[in-house]
């Protein structure tokens, strides 16, 4: 049974300019797990699409689970990826929901969709 769903799209060009603007930017949003991914990408541009999308799905589950940021902080959601490169969702207090997630960016825009599902 379907929980929850949500979505969010964010402009690079607003990732990258908070990232440019303030230092911690990007550890307020990254888990120390997504941190080390974050480090092992090859450039800039790339870099400002893995933040811009976990950004966009962290908002997306926040929507679903009806809390909203402030309430289920950045740090309580983590977004790894699987040996075939698909991401996966952890969420504190939502350990016992399958959570889905789908990321897709553009030359612009970064997207993220989230349905939480009960098992």
């Amino acid at each position: 049974m379907i929980k929850g769903i949500g979505i969010d799209i964010i402009e690079l060009a607003r990732i990258k300019q908070s990232m440019n603007k303030q230092q911690r930017f990007v550890k307020r949003i990254l888990t120390e797990k997504e941190l080390e991914h974050y480090d092992t990408l090859p450039n800039e541009k790339r870099q400002i699409e893995y933040v811009a999308g976990r950004f966009a799905a962290k908002e997306a589950v926040a929507k679903a689970t009806g809390r909203g940021i402030g309430e289920l902080s950045f740090q309580h959601i983590e977004i790894l990826v699987q040996e075939s490169g698909a991401p996966y969702m952890a969420v504190q207090g939502y350990e016992a929901d399958k959570i889905h997630v789908s990321i897709s960016h553009s030359e612009h825009y970064a997207v993220a969709q989230v349905i939480i599902e009960t098992l």
